[in-house]
């Protein structure tokens, strides 16, 4: 990568989490995130848990990108008639980011085999912020926040803001 794709700026960033069922104490995907966020250097400065409905997600993905520049979505992008997250997030897309799905279904292969196929992993550009939706176990999380966002997102950012 070269070092000027790179800006030296701070990138903010929220996590939110769908589901109809998990707390703020039982959590534990949103809070391995945050973790390796953190860690990286990245500031979160949004948090939320909204249940798995079209609306509530899309109002959570607006008071998102009204103060961070990347926000990470994990749950709801499977395949149960509950699963709402991409059918809410996906429409914003400006640019869609194909090869972090495609990267995060291979690299889950590894891991869980053919079972991957079930994941509707997408990442996308709105209005200069990126958004990935990736799915809820704190497996997958751990798998996309470590090999795929954590090093490219500042490069996405740089990118997408010109």
């Amino acid at each position: 990568m070269k070092p000027e794709h790179i800006k030296d700026i701070e990138v903010t960033v929220a996590v939110v989490t769908v589901s109809s069922t998990r707390t703020e104490e039982t959590d534990t995907s949103g809070k391995a995130i945050r973790d390796l966020l953190e860690a990286a250097g990245y500031r979160v400065v949004h948090t939320a848990i909204v249940k798995d409905d079209l609306q509530a997600i899309r109002a959570s993905l607006f008071k998102s990108l009204s103060v961070a520049d990347a926000v990470i979505f994990n749950g709801g992008t499977g395949l149960t008639p509950d699963d709402c997250t991409i059918e809410a997030v996906e429409p914003f897309f400006g640019k869609k980011i194909e090869g972090f799905g495609e990267l995060f279904r291979m690299l889950s292969y590894k891991d869980i085999g053919t079972s991957a196929l079930l994941s509707r992993a997408a990442a996308g550009v709105a209005g200069g912020k990126v958004i990935f939706c990736v799915p809820g176990s704190t497996g997958a999380v751990t798998l996309a926040t470590e090999q795929i966002i954590v090093p490219e997102l500042l490069h996405i950012i740089s990118h997408a803001q010109g």
